[in-house]
């Protein structure tokens, strides 16, 4: 197995409200450096909400960095020293105005590990009831329903198109065919 290379250096060229971005100085196990640029965030989660009905409680909101409006699982990041399911809790009351029953992990996935430290949680949520929070004031949320069958459309036709979206639906389709 090879060694993993040890950082040297880890200087903060921007502190944001998420996240900030460092420039690490690394040693390869070989003995030359590099340096990489990375985004230090929190961590995160993301829910698969499901209904009564078995549909799937998906926002549509819009993303500045692809410059329009995606339809998505909910997510939300962690605040500091939070339970990752607690936090799935949260989010699900602020982004669809539902309290969940049952919050039952999935698993997870790192979102850019080459640059950046973001880890999302992935969780199954249902037993829903209506008992929303606010959301953040920057938000502008529309809560869509899919069935299963429409939101793996919705992948394939490229309606769709934020990897933890595609990631976490067919992770829990993978898993609920079992």
């Amino acid at each position: 197995m090879t060694e993993h290379p040890e950082l040297l250096d880890s200087e903060t060229v921007f502190e944001g409200r998420l996240y900030d971005v460092r420039l690490d100085t690394l040693r390869a196990p070989e003995g030359h450096t590099f340096r990489r640029e990375m985004v230090y965030h929190p961590g995160a989660v993301c829910m698969v909400p499901l209904d009564a009905d078995g549909r799937l409680l998906l926002v549509e909101q819009y993303r500045q960095g692809a410059r329009t409006r995606l339809l998505e699982i909910p997510a939300g990041t962690l605040e500091p020293g939070e339970d990752p399911g607690e936090t799935a809790a949260r989010e699900m009351r602020e982004e669809v105005g539902m309290r969940a029953g049952r919050v039952e992990p999935l698993g997870g996935f790192w979102i850019a590990p080459s640059w950046a430290t973001e880890y999302l949680h992935l969780y199954l949520c249902t037993e829903l009831t209506p008992d929303p929070l606010p959301g953040d004031e920057d938000e502008d949320i529309e809560v869509v329903r899919l069935s299963r069958e429409e939101a793996l459309a919705a992948i394939d036709e490229g309606r769709i198109i934020d990897a933890k979206s595609i990631a976490g639906i067919l992770r829990w389709d993978r898993l609920a065919g079992r």
